[in-house]
């Protein structure tokens, strides 16, 4: 298995949902949860970077490390730059930023990121992404979609229905509509690029920060999960859904290291 670092960024300013790093699900913080789903997955560090204090002492009194870092992070992405700095981590080490809202991301899921960006050295950075089968989901704009070419490389990232449906009819069997599952692979080195360059507009227009990545022309690997992951938690009725799967075991498991497949 190849060896990556994961770096949670996690801060307390949701407005849908106040607090949701710290949020109880099943008895413990959802940010827990995430890097206790990481810790299982083998990765050779785990660190929660907040610039909240109640954020670093959930986090630590879970006996998982957490660092502060500086307030005013323009993404989750630049937050974890700092962590790699400051732990000093060499430009080809694979640091993988899992999103604090998502508590029940797969064990395996994770090593198949970092095992498919250390496999691919023309990637700058990889992601997740799984199909769409509801039109509910392809016009949820919570719900981000992507576009790929044949190479599996992202194309780009929109919270509109991409592509748009041809003559208005969603049609699941095509295959044509995926949705960004929120994990990221970088090359440390990828990552301290990224957090040089200033948020990109189509960013900016968007409010997803992966577009700044393909905005100054580097590669992501698009790849389908090789487990079905649920999604994160961005709404009420996300937190609900994601405690009932807790309270009935349907939590995922470490489970067995997939094979890479872009």
């Amino acid at each position: 298995m190849s060896a990556f670092q994961v770096v949670i960024p996690a801060r307390m300013g949701s407005v849908r949902l106040p607090g949701k790093p710290l949020l109880d699900i099943g008895g413990l913080p959802m940010v827990v949860r995430v890097a206790r789903q990481a810790a299982e997955a083998g990765a050779r560090s785990v660190i929660v970077a907040t610039d909240d204090p109640r954020i670093f002492r959930a986090v630590a009194q879970a006996g998982h490390r957490a660092a502060m870092t500086r307030a005013g992070h323009p993404s989750g992405s630049d937050r974890v730059r700092e962590v790699v700095d400051a732990e000093g981590w060499g430009d080809r080490s694979i640091v993988l930023n899992i999103q604090g809202d998502e508590p029940l991301i797969p064990p395996p899921a994770v090593r198949q990121l970092a095992a498919a960006l250390a496999a691919d050295p023309k990637a700058d950075a990889a992601t997740l992404c799984a199909p769409i089968e509801d039109s509910a989901d392809l016009a949820d704009p919570n719900l981000v979609k992507l576009v790929r070419d044949r190479r599996g490389r992202a194309l780009y990232f929109s919270r509109a229905a991409i592509p748009a449906p041809p003559d208005g009819e969603f049609r699941p069997s095509s295959g044509l509509w995926r949705r960004h599952i929120g994990i990221y692979g970088y090359r440390a080195a990828a990552l301290r690029r990224f957090a040089a360059c200033e948020p990109s507009p189509l960013e900016r227009a968007e409010r997803l920060e992966q577009l700044r990545l393909l905005e100054n022309g580097m590669a992501i690997l698009a790849l389908d999960a090789c487990c079905p992951v649920p999604g994160g938690v961005d709404t009420r009725e996300d937190l609900q859904r994601v405690r009932a799967a807790v309270e009935t075991g349907a939590e995922p498991s470490a489970g067995a290291a997939p094979a890479v497949a872009p």
